[in-house]
């Protein structure tokens, strides 16, 4: 049990990080989800970068894969272009969108997990105690595993649990990790596991599983997420969201670097 830590800062400190995380889970593929002709136009919009054209499409198609496509082209949108003041009604529309999603077919666990994203990032609007006083870190667990009871073999869903339960182990300690939320380090790396394997060649695996492993134990798995974030710039890419996670994975290595040096310098001290 961690010693001294004030229980609220814990709790804004873990909402923080996992809304953040889980928002980049949306770029894994899903095992055997083969592209359709009525979401193609959709898609391209998607993967050029026109996010907001992209919803516009995939919601007018009025199938629960359009508005799950819709709800998750509107959450980056919103997190990496609009405006500050744009962001909570695209955040709202976009968990709206995922609602009648999972309305138009609760056996889509793309659904529950655009859901999930959408979720998480009004929670970094509203601010992370108003999003603790509503359940949402809750929601977001139960939305995540619905996704994987619906499809045991979806890598984006397994990084979202993966995630989940590392977050709450760096804002808590393990102790009360485990006590509080059923969070633990071990299931964790177990999920992030489950993930590289279902997903080897996703660039977002590899960035999210590496961001996950830094945040249970950075000291631990340093030169581990060093390979992760490698291997993730070294795979093609594809689209417009992958090139943002290329800048992330640069941004996060040159910290790795910085902290490793700094570490060097302290002990030559």
């Amino acid at each position: 049990m961690m010693v001294g830590r004030d229980p609220q800062r814990s709790l804004r400190a873990m909402l923080r990080l996992l809304f953040a995380c889980l928002a980049l889970t949306h770029a894994v593929p899903s095992a055997g989800v083969a592209d359709a002709d009525p979401v193609h136009e959709a898609q391209a919009a998607f993967a050029e970068g026109r996010f907001v054209d992209a919803a516009r499409i995939a919601e007018s198609l009025g199938t629960s894969r359009g508005l799950a496509l819709a709800a998750e082209s509107l959450t980056i949108h919103a997190h990496f272009i609009a405006s500050k003041g744009e962001k909570e009604a695209l955040f709202l529309r976009a968990a709206e969108l995922a609602r009648q999603a999972v309305r138009a077919d609760p056996g889509n666990p793309d659904a529950h997990l655009q859901l999930a994203h959408a979720i998480g990032r009004h929670a970094q609007v509203i601010g992370s105690l108003e999003a603790a006083s509503r359940g949402y870190a809750a929601k977001i667990r139960e939305a995540t595993e619905t996704a994987l009871q619906l499809n045991p073999e979806m890598a984006a869903a397994h990084l979202s649990l993966g995630l989940w339960h590392a977050e709450i182990v760096n804002a808590v300690g393990s102790f009360l990790a485990s006590l509080t939320y059923g969070a633990r380090a071990r299931d964790a790396v177990a999920s992030f596991e489950r993930a590289l394997e279902l997903a080897p060649d996703s660039k977002a695996a590899s960035v999210e599983c590496a961001l996950g492993l830094l945040a249970l134990d950075e000291s631990k798995y340093r030169e581990k997420a060093r390979g992760l974030l490698k291997r993730a710039i070294e795979i093609p890419t594809n689209d417009a969201y992958e090139r943002l996670l290329d800048n992330l994975a640069l941004e996060r290595l040159g910290a790795l670097d910085t902290s490793a040096t700094d570490g060097v310098r302290k002990a030559d001290r």
